[in-house]
This record gives C-alpha cells, structure tokens and sequence, in this order.
C-alpha cells in the first residue's frame, strides 16, 4: 500500500518541484535574452543562433542552424518528457478515472477554446489569423512558480488541479501543433515515421527496458517526422506515451526516466530555448497595442484563459455539483485561471511554428511576454486579496 502511495504522490512531489523552481531560471534567462537582443551585442547573438551546426553518421549529413536544434531537437526530448507525464497522469495520476479527470480536461478546454476564439475573432481575415493557437498554450514551469511563491496558503487541491491542468493544456497544444501547424507532407517519410513509432509502442506493450531499442526507434521517427514535414517534437511526445510504465515506482522505466529527465527539462533544455527564443528587439515601432497580433494575443492569455479556466469549473459546479479543487473559494479558482494566461515558452514554440515573417513573429513574441507578465500580475495579485478576504469570509 505504502508503495502505491508513494507512486502516486512522489512524480508529483518531485514534478512540481523542479517546475516550480525552474520558473525563476527561465525569468532569468528570458531577461538575459532581451537584454542581449537589445545590446551592441546583438548581431553576435542572432549569428550565434543561426550557426550551422552538421550532425554526420557515416554517408548521412543533416545540418541546421543553432536555433532550429534546439527548437527541433532539444525541444523533441522536452516534448518526450510531457510524453511521459501524460502517460503517468492517465494511468495513475490525477487523470486516471473519469470523474478526477473530468474537471481539469473541461478546464483545459475551455482555455483552449476561449482564447482560440478571441484571438480568431480579432484577427479573422487578416493574414495574422494563422496564429490562433499561439494564445491556448499554459507555461506550466512559470504558473506554477508564481503559485507556489503568491498562493503559498492555497490548497494542494488546487495546485494538483493547475497541473493536470497545464498538462492536458500541453497535450492540446500538442494535437494542434501535429494537425494545424504542419508543412507539406511527405507521405512516405510520415509512413516510416508511424512503422518505427509502432515498433515503440509494441516495445512497450512486452515492456522491453532496453533505452536503446527505444532511442532507436525515436530517432528514427525523428529524423522521419522531420522530413515529412511534420514537427519532429511530435515523435517524442508519443515515443514518451510508449514507454512502458508499472505500478511499483522501483519496478517502472517510465518513472525512472521521468526522474532523470526532470531536472534535465526544468534546469537546462527549457532555459536554454527561453535564451534563444525570447531575444527579440524592442521598439516604440514594433510595439503596437493596436495591432490585430498583439489584442488577439493580450486579450486571448489574460481574458480568454480566466474565463475558459473559472467559467468551466463554475459551469461544472452548478449544473453538475462538481466539487470545486480543492474546496477552494472561487476567488481562488479565478486567480488559478488567471495564471493559466502565462503562455510564455509554449506561445512562443507555437508563434515560431505559425509565422515565417520575421516582423510577425518579433511581435507575437513581445506580445507573448507583456501578457504572460500582466497574466502574473493579475493572478499574485487576485491571490493576494483572495488571502486577506479569506478569514473575512470564514467569521461571517
């Protein structure tokens, strides 16, 4: 019993952890790329970004700049990691039954379509409308950070509920990425890719632990998926869902590479792409608070999230008597909504996938950022006065 306990709370311990603390890394990080895109060091960051780099395996050669490594490659173990998360949460997790799950999927929902549809409203016809998914990502390391530091008296309940939250968010974002954010296809590549991603899965059903017959079969899918003209990142998510997983944490490959990657994912690949994505020049003309990108965007992370988040919990909780996460006062969950609005590195991943036009996508980014910090503003600020309302509230 002990056992399956610790399997259910210690990836969550730990999970929330890493994310947590993570946050103020990619603060920093994030800030040190602006810093740099705005300098006399300028030119040298960009040209570092765009540096060549060649990966050869005997007559085999592929070559891409700096950036597209990371964001493909290092992105790719990234999204392997939320693989393994979402596997986790269905199977043993917070997602595992019909009714744990019910409240944070309808959440997750709702602030995937609310903003989705601000943003599409605000930008129809124009040829900024392609960036609609760019406003439903939730950066789950920062949400979680600004949480744990302005809600320190918030209950567990709903710290869990915000995380299987940004985790159904992702595996959203996810499905949109592979449908909607796509090239040309390249139907034979895409058929290697699925046979060497089924060779994984029946991997995974025999429960063979052997890492290298699965980096094998995801790189393959990989280098497949790249050039079908698919995002390759996609192959890692599912390689993450094929790995096999057991009850007892001791006995389980996919709790121990969870475990060996976190700190991987939180301290290093997810810096990194907030160093080299975040750099963007900032200017009065480049900053236009009037620009279809820019309100779709702002609106969509700071309006469309809150109301999709608060408004399908609330909806739950009448029509259906739902019990609000972790029985906490509304005020509560419309804070909670509201740092679902911090999109930051997902918005980013999804903007560099939607926009080729390099003016498009420095305004998109800046756009991402001045409302993921409103976002967090908002939210301390809403747990704060939530906090000092909350013995009011209890004596009356």
């Amino acid at each position: 019993m002990r056992k399956k306990l610790r399997f259910f709370i210690e990836p969550f311990q730990t999970f929330l952890r890493w994310e947590s603390s993570s946050g103020i890394l990619l603060l920093l990080c994030t800030v040190l790329a602006i810093l740099l895109a705005n300098s006399p060091l300028a030119a040298s960051y960009e040209h570092i970004l765009h540096t060549p780099i060649a990966v050869r395996v005997g007559d085999f050669r592929l070559e891409l700049g700096l950036l597209h490594w990371i964001n493909d490659g290092l992105m790719g173990v990234f999204f392997f990691a939320i693989g393994l998360e979402i596997k986790r949460e269905f199977r043993y997790g917070e997602l595992r039954t019909k009714s744990a799950a019910l409240l944070p999927v309808t959440a997750a929902l709702g602030g995937i379509i609310v903003p989705a549809l601000l943003y599409t409203a605000i930008n129809c016809g124009t040829p900024s409308a392609v960036g609609w998914g760019i406003p439903m990502a939730t950066d789950i390391a920062f949400a979680l950070g600004v949480m744990t530091m302005a809600a320190r008296s918030a209950p567990l309940g709903l710290v869990v509920f915000l995380t299987a939250l940004a985790i159904v968010d992702d595996l959203g974002a996810i499905i949109v990425i592979a449908l909607f954010y796509t090239s040309a296809l390249s139907f034979s590549w895409l058929f290697i890719g699925i046979l060497a991603l089924a060779a994984a899965f029946v991997l995974g059903r025999y429960d063979v632990r052997s890492m290298g017959a699965y980096l094998l079969a995801g790189g393959t899918a990989w280098l497949a998926f790249f050039h079908a003209g698919i995002h390759p990142t996609i192959a890692g998510v599912l390689l993450g869902i094929a790995i096999p997983i057991a009850e007892d944490p001791d006995d389980s490959l996919l709790h121990q590479l969870e475990h060996q990657l976190e700190p991987w994912s939180a301290y290093f690949i997810m810096p990194v792409f907030a160093l080299a994505n975040a750099g963007v020049a900032i200017s009065f003309a480049s900053f236009d608070l009037a620009s279809p990108i820019f309100l779709g965007i702002f609106i969509g992370l700071c309006l469309g999230k809150p109301i999709g988040i608060a408004g399908s919990v609330f909806v739950l909780n009448k029509l259906f008597g739902a019990a609000l996460p972790g029985s906490a006062p509304k005020a509560q969950i419309v804070s909670t909504g509201m740092l679902g609005g911090i999109g930051f590195t997902m918005s980013i991943f999804i903007a560099s996938l939607a926009f080729d036009n390099a003016a498009m996508l420095a305004q998109a980014k800046i756009s991402i950022l001045f409302a993921s910090i409103v976002s967090g503003i908002l939210g301390t600020a809403a747990f704060r006065i939530a906090r000092k309302h909350a013995p009011a509230a209890k004596e009356s």
